[in-house]
């Protein structure tokens, strides 16, 4: 169903750093999320797992749809791709001109379990900071806009520290974790009051080595009160 694509923004916390899974295309030598289209035996949800089991290696991963992108214009916005080589063949130039929706979906991962693996029209698979300016193809730096806010609206909803952070894991980290997604600073104390008014954290007693300074604590969520507490919603804004 070459109407029908899906794009997924699968995205991993790492060195205190949200990043996002890109391809870097052979072609192009331009990023795009990992994507592709819908099999006629396929749901989208079925689509969207197999994509990101093919870039990532992991499966039944935590997956979410969140908009459908579908302006007339969007398959038109990268006329340079039409004079590309596509692993060694012209691509039809009518192609483009045809109209296409793509349905996004955002997917929460463990970075360090992760094997970045490219497709057959790229090169390599790069984990790629937000905070780096890069090229990218068609609207795919609007799509991943759209799951930034996506989960800044989900952070009371959704197991987003849960899927993105080592099952142990500092307050410190945590704190990064949900200041990245939001866009800006927290302060401390309300944060770590907040987060343990949750009940939702068991404080470890472990703590982190290595650092130059104090080690802290570790903590783990507590499933069984994690789950509740997002079925009933965590209360308040950040």
């Amino acid at each position: 169903m070459n109407h029908i694509s899906i794009d997924c923004v699968i995205f991993g916390f790492n060195n205190n750093e949200l990043k996002v899974l890109l391809l870097h295309l052979k072609y192009s030598k331009e990023y795009s999320l990992p994507g592709g289209f819908l099999k006629y035996d396929e749901t989208l949800e079925q689509a969207a797992q197999r994509i990101v089991r093919e870039r990532t290696g992991l499966d039944k991963l935590f997956l979410k749809q969140f908009k459908v992108f579908s302006d007339p214009e969007r398959s038109k916005s990268n006329k340079a791709i039409l004079d590309a080589d596509m692993a060694g063949s012209k691509p039809d130039k009518t192609f483009f001109d045809k109209r296409f929706i793509s349905v996004g979906f955002y997917s929460l991962v463990d970075f360090r379990k992760v094997k970045p693996t490219p497709d057959l029209f790229s090169d390599r698979c790069d984990w790629v900071s937000l905070n780096e300016d890069v090229s990218m193809l068609l609207d795919h730096k609007q799509i991943i806009q759209e799951a930034i806010s996506t989960l800044r609206l989900q952070l009371n909803q959704q197991p987003i520290g849960l899927k993105l952070l080592p099952r142990k894991f500092t307050m410190p980290e945590l704190q990064t974790l949900y200041e990245t997604i939001l866009g800006r600073d927290l302060d401390r104390r309300n944060f770590q009051r907040k987060m343990l008014n949750y009940n939702i954290l068991d404080k470890l007693k472990e703590r982190k080595t290595g650092g130059a300074h104090k080690s802290p604590y570790l903590y783990s969520f507590n499933m069984e009160r994690y789950q509740k507490a997002l079925e009933d919603g965590l209360s308040g804004i950040w």
